[in-house]
């Protein structure tokens, strides 16, 4: 009897294995495709036939071309946000983790270097066309979330736990990532690996140092104006 003859079949994999291999398969696909050929110029077709399938899959999993490269800028984000986090947690306790995504950006810089022009070249596309532009924002909007956990740490450990919304911190370390991630492209000269972590060190030193000063207090207006105009102090009420 063969040795094989008592091993179980194979087991076959899930619906859902199934179709979660094809959409793996096609968010590759269209990454290699419209690196080489750019957003506009990679058609259904083509990143069907790098996947191995035809363009029902394409359609079936995604239902268009445009939604296709939305899951794979949602992928990416959440890749980045993931890498973050990692970076954190590995941080030493006590340390400031800040600094250390400056790594982030060199990496993502450098060892993928054709994502930031398909961003750029899919970004004015999407401006373009309103209700991908929503669909874009609300997909990107899971990985901004998960950024702001992050955003909290920081912002404590900074002496600034509360000075600023977390979720805005994260839009601005979002916006700064993806400018210094542009501009490193163009000049890498000017972007160091270390730039990014610098800027966001600037950025908490600043919500630390206007959480410290303060607000105005109330009634701070209508002393300005009387310290600007010292005879409204003598005028009536009513005619100032």
């Amino acid at each position: 009897m063969s040795p094989d003859a008592d091993r179980p079949p194979p087991r076959r994999p899930t619906r859902a294995e199934t179709k979660a291999r094809t959409r793996r398969l096609l968010l590759d696909a269209a990454a290699r495709t419209c690196a080489r050929k750019g957003f506009a110029g990679a058609s259904v077709e083509e990143i069907a036939e790098a996947a191995g399938f035809s363009i029902g899959a394409v359609y079936s999993n995604f239902g268009s071309k445009d939604r296709l490269f939305v899951a794979l800028l949602k992928e990416r984000a959440s890749e980045q946000v993931s890498r973050a986090t990692k970076i954190v947690a590995d941080a030493q306790a006590g340390d400031d983790p800040v600094p250390a995504l400056g790594r982030l950006l060199a990496n993502a810089a450098d060892k993928d270097p054709d994502f930031a022009p398909l961003q750029a070249e899919f970004w004015l596309y999407a401006v373009r066309n309103p209700a991908l532009l929503e669909t874009l924002a609300e997909e990107l909007r899971g990985p901004r979330a998960a950024l702001e956990d992050l955003m909290v740490k920081a912002l404590e450990h900074n002496g600034a736990r509360g000075a600023a919304p977390a979720d805005a911190v994260a839009t601005i370390a979002m916006a700064l990532f993806q400018g210094l991630l542009r501009q490193r492209r163009i000049d890498p000269a000017s972007v160091p690996d270390d730039l990014l972590g610098q800027a966001m060190q600037w950025l908490f030193a600043g919500i630390a140092a206007g959480d410290t000063a303060g607000a105005p207090g109330p009634g701070s207006t209508d002393d300005t104006s009387a310290a600007a105009d010292p005879a409204a102090a003598d005028r009536p009420e009513e005619n100032r």
